[in-house]
């Protein structure tokens, strides 16, 4: 699966697509209250894809097992320090709205902690490369 993301921005203007396997949508991201730069951040940016990928991943979990859940609540944060250190904390707690038997509901959110896939990608630590 190829995944990409890209940001045109100039005054007044901000541009988002993002695409997996050819399949390109845009998002509606804000321009800063001084016209460059993004309305949201980056580390926001980097809760919400935590938290998205979640959201999904027990969704598809849940489907393999076929198990049914009516609804999900993510909820992701960080600690960020100065300009350029990285985040020191992040956590997120998960609400799965469900008839299931509490004990499913639990091994159901364990499982897919195991198996998302930003989550690993940010476990793992892996290299970000500047291409020329």
């Amino acid at each position: 699966m190829r995944v990409s993301a890209k940001i045109h921005n100039k005054y007044n203007s901000h541009d988002v697509t993002v695409e997996t396997n050819e399949n390109q949508k845009t998002l509606q991201i804000a321009s800063k209250p001084g016209g460059f730069g993004s309305a949201i951040n980056g580390a926001e940016l980097l809760m919400l894809s935590l938290a998205t990928c979640y959201c999904n991943d027990i969704y598809r979990e849940a489907a393999k097992r076929n198990l049914t859940i009516n609804g999900v609540q993510v909820n992701c944060e960080s600690v960020f320090g100065t300009d350029g250190e990285p985040a020191s904390k992040i956590t997120y707690q998960v609400t799965v709205d469900s008839d299931l038997e509490p004990s499913l509901v639990a091994e159901l959110i364990t499982q897919t902690d195991r198996m998302a896939e930003i989550h690993n990608t940010l476990r793992k630590g892996i290299e970000v490369t500047l291409a020329s």
